[in-house]
């Protein structure tokens, strides 16, 4: 039994450092979700944005750094720091980033040519504003999402 108990405990700690994030990235995300989101700045009008969409529960904004020609970002105004922090009641918020996503893509003259939706979460891929949010990219041909290996 105790080295069942041994077992298991060096497999939680084993994984737990190998999977989490760096201690410098930790470090820097707490700060950043210690003071408001640049996302939330925008919805309370502390900063400027192109806002291209604007309802009780969803903001679209033109993305300050353009990835594409057509590239806004759709953000929840409810803070909710990742898909990691995404609970039951959601759901319907989830549903409605997509759908205005959708509207978008439509009035951007890019849903039938074909368009990205993005979204990153945590270190690995990047994540730098820790306020749930959906890019919505188009209007070019876009490469593939991560290199493709051989």
């Amino acid at each position: 039994m105790k080295k069942t108990t041994f077992l298991i405990m060096l497999l939680f700690l084993t994984t737990t450092i190998c999977w989490s994030h760096s201690p410098k990235y930790q470090q820097n995300k707490a700060s950043k979700i210690e003071k408001s989101s640049v996302f939330t700045k925008i919805i309370n009008r502390a900063l400027k944005a192109t806002i291209v969409y604007e309802d009780e529960a969803i903001i679209a904004f033109v993305s300050l750094r353009l990835q594409a020609p057509g590239d806004l970002l759709i953000v929840p105004k409810k803070e909710i720091h990742t898909i990691n922090d995404v609970s039951e009641e959601d759901a319907l918020l989830l549903g409605k980033l997509f759908l205005v996503a959708k509207k978008l893509a439509k009035e951007q003259s890019i849903s039938e040519t074909g368009y990205r939706l993005s979204k990153n979460i945590n270190e690995d891929t990047g994540q730098s504003v820790f306020h749930l949010h959906m890019h919505l990219l188009g209007g070019k041909t876009l490469g593939p999402m991560v290199t493709q290996e051989e």
